[in-house]
């Protein structure tokens, strides 16, 4: 073989050096995309799903099943063939809807389950809310007014002040909501007395909007899958993001 046509490999890193992080969603998830906007070139998601019930309905009753610990056990044993260094479980309200206790109960299911470090949606919230300093929230969402009053709740019960409020009532497909109804959302829910306003559901597409709505209110504005990928990568030891797109963004812009 001629040798004037051999090309020389990249110097790049091998394959099967990646950081993996598992996710374990509900059966309605529709924003996988959106969870890997945040992540670095080195990181690779395995996603996973709970079961879908019987009802779909976006309501209390429902929220409560999502987080049933045989299915969530599960879940995780799916992706630990993969070796990922952390999961996270990817549902807001499936893990704010029993409180505190269910959202440690969680996370203590997943790490007995086999994940070498777990985490909700929820506990990455207060996690986020820690790491800023922040203690005054607005609270958007889309949810039925019931669940909007629980994540009040929880985050009252997490030593949080809510100071404001605003949802949009959806009980289905909240993926297809418009960044142009969510952006109004984040502002309705605003007050002049929050250090910072909170974006709920992991099914609510909220990447492109985050720095700009910063940008017009003057404070941090944090999502659901933002808080869930920030902890996540926490977690699995990745802390770097300067280099990433997302650093616009007041969470992933700070020093880790």
């Amino acid at each position: 073989m001629d040798s004037h046509f051999l090309q020389p490999v990249p110097e790049v890193d091998a394959p099967g050096t990646d950081v993996g992080i598992g996710m374990v969603c509900p059966f309605d998830m529709a924003l996988d995309r959106e969870l890997w906007r945040w992540m670095p070139w080195s990181v690779s998601l395995y996603f996973t799903r709970t079961p879908m019930p019987r009802a779909c309905t976006v309501d209390v009753e429902m929220v409560s099943a999502l987080g049933e610990h045989r299915q969530i056990a599960d879940a995780v044993r799916s992706v630990l063939g993969v070796r990922p260094a952390a999961v996270g479980y990817a549902c807001a309200s499936g893990s704010f809807v029993h409180g505190l206790a269910g959202a440690t109960a969680l996370s203590d299911c997943m790490r007995g389950a086999g994940a070498p470090a777990a985490i909700t949606t929820s506990e990455a919230l207060l996690r986020a809310l820690d790491a800023m300093d922040l203690r005054r929230i607005a609270v958007a969402t889309p949810y039925v007014a019931s669940l909007t009053d629980l994540l009040c709740d929880f985050l009252a019960e997490a030593g949080r002040a809510v100071v404001s409020q605003a949802g949009l009532g959806y009980d289905h497909d909240i993926w297809t909501i418009p960044y142009s109804a969510t952006a109004d959302l984040i502002r309705a829910a605003d007050s002049p007395d929050a250090d910072a306003i909170f974006v709920s559901c992991t099914n609510l597409p909220t990447y492109d909007i985050l720095s700009v709505l910063e940008k017009e209110l003057g404070k941090p504005v944090l999502s659901a899958n933002q808080v869930t990928a920030w902890a996540t990568l926490q977690d699995a030891g990745v802390a770097d993001y300067t280099a990433e797109p997302c650093s616009a963004q007041s969470l992933f812009g700070r020093v880790a």
